[in-house]
């Protein structure tokens, strides 16, 4: 989505663009695939009342009555047993925690939301912000195993910029005066979404390249040269690229050494994310956070609860997601090892879930999903104008007052194209030298 916004935008101002696609389909994060004979989305997304920028996209690929709007639930598995946590009367009852606790939680919960800036927060740490509003035992039984499923063992090197732009994001639409945020999404899926976004860019003339992996970039003569997995090349005037920062400083060996450090010290997160096709509902819950430390997944992704099973064919679809680091030995872990244990897990959480129920099962990974807001972090991002004449980088990792989702990503690309724009005008008027020769 942050290239194929790229490219729109890029191409709407008059710009020739192609876009390469190292996959064989169109979409990373927000590609679709086929779970047993449903078509539905890799991962698991949501679009916002609040999500004005994928809305304004969405319109126009002309999908913006394809919108479906429902009010979801939340429930909480903590202490071996699973609780609603949708409404005001379910906050009060939420048996881990006492009244006192249950204000200060609130208060935090508030207190996150009505803050405008969060680069302060980038000088304090998660936990230690937390402790301050919500007190220490909120964080024990709250707010550090959350951080943690998310996080791992990277949540203490996160500051408090982390979990304002998370909360930032669900108020978004009582910030903005809507009376109440609801979830929605686009009858089809992102299949139907990435489907009209690569026909609308083919009518508007920008090339595409699907299964066209890029192994080097490098400036040459006033040109950028692309080299490809397969040794061709080509030339272009610029280039844009969007991969991972890491992956990006292998792809850019001319860059400085204080460009590729930058790049190379942004603290990812990865994701081993099941997606499960099953008989019957689980609960009522979207989402399902989850607290216990013997999970093997971060929460559970009821999209039925969100999606009507007319889409699935009456089947419930579940999503088990586990964020680790790149590095984590679950990326080489089979297929049936993870099955076994998300399922283990699964079953625990829900004893009366039998093999017969589970018609699907398949796994998709990731390694690099959502940069670390950590301490300081705006002040070592690298920037999206390089040290190379028409080399330029965009990328999660310059998602600064937000978290990783397509309305952020939508933004982020709108901001790099203008960024984008005026550099190129700027290098094409020509110097007095150049214009005396």
């Amino acid at each position: 989505m942050l290239g194929l916004t790229l490219a729109l935008r890029l191409r709407q101002a008059g710009q020739h663009v192609t876009v390469f696609e190292a996959a064989p389909e169109w979409g990373g994060l927000a590609s679709a695939w086929r779970l047993g004979d449903v078509v539905w989305d890799r991962f698991y997304h949501v679009t916002l009342l609040s999500d004005s920028r994928l809305r304004a996209v969405l319109g126009e690929l002309g999908l913006a009555d394809e919108l479906e709007w429902t009010t979801t639930k939340t429930g909480f598995f903590t202490e071996g047993k699973l609780h609603s946590f949708s409404t005001s009367l379910d906050f009060l009852r939420f048996p881990p925690l006492n009244l006192i606790d249950k204000v200060r939680l609130a208060a935090t919960i508030l207190h996150a939301s009505r803050i405008e800036d969060g680069r302060p927060l980038e000088r304090i740490p998660i936990v230690e912000w937390l402790e301050r509003w919500s007190g220490k035992k909120v964080v024990d039984k709250i707010w550090r195993p959350l951080l943690r499923c998310k996080l791992g063992d990277q949540y203490e090197e996160a500051s408090a910029a982390f979990i304002w732009a998370t909360i930032r994001r669900m108020y978004a639409a009582r910030r903005s005066g809507l009376k109440r945020e609801m979830f929605g999404y686009v009858r089809g899926g992102y299949a139907r979404v990435i489907d009209a976004f690569t026909s609308k860019l083919r009518a508007d003339g920008v090339v595409l390249h699907a299964a066209s992996p890029v192994r080097r970039i490098e400036s040459i003569d006033g040109k950028t040269r692309i080299q490809f997995a397969d040794g061709s090349t080509q030339l272009f005037d610029r280039a844009v690229v969007t991969a991972a920062a890491p992956l990006a400083a292998r792809l850019v060996p001319q860059l400085a050494g204080d460009e590729r450090s930058l790049l190379e010290n942004v603290s990812y997160r990865g994701i081993v994310c099941a997606s499960l096709l099953l008989r019957r509902p689980l609960s009522p819950y979207y989402v399902t956070n989850v607290t216990e430390a013997w999970t093997p997944f971060t929460g559970v992704i009821e999209m039925t609860a969100l999606v009507d099973p007319k889409n699935f064919g009456g089947k419930t679809l579940v999503y088990l997601p586990k964020y680790i680091p790149a590095d984590d030995p679950l990326f080489n872990a089979s297929d049936a090892e993870v099955r076994a244990r998300f399922l283990d897990g699964l079953r625990r959480m829900h004893p009366s879930l039998t093999d017969d129920d589970v018609l699907a099962f398949q796994i998709a990974r990731v390694k690099h999903v959502f940069a670390v807001s950590t301490l300081d972090y705006s002040d070592h991002l690298p920037p999206m104008t390089t040290s190379l004449p028409g080399v330029y980088l965009a990328n999660s990792a310059h998602i600064v007052s937000g978290t990783l989702n397509v309305n952020e990503t939508v933004a982020l690309a709108e901001r790099a194209a203008e960024l984008f724009l005026v550099d190129a005008a700027k290098a094409s008027v020509p110097q007095l030298a150049e214009a005396t020769a």
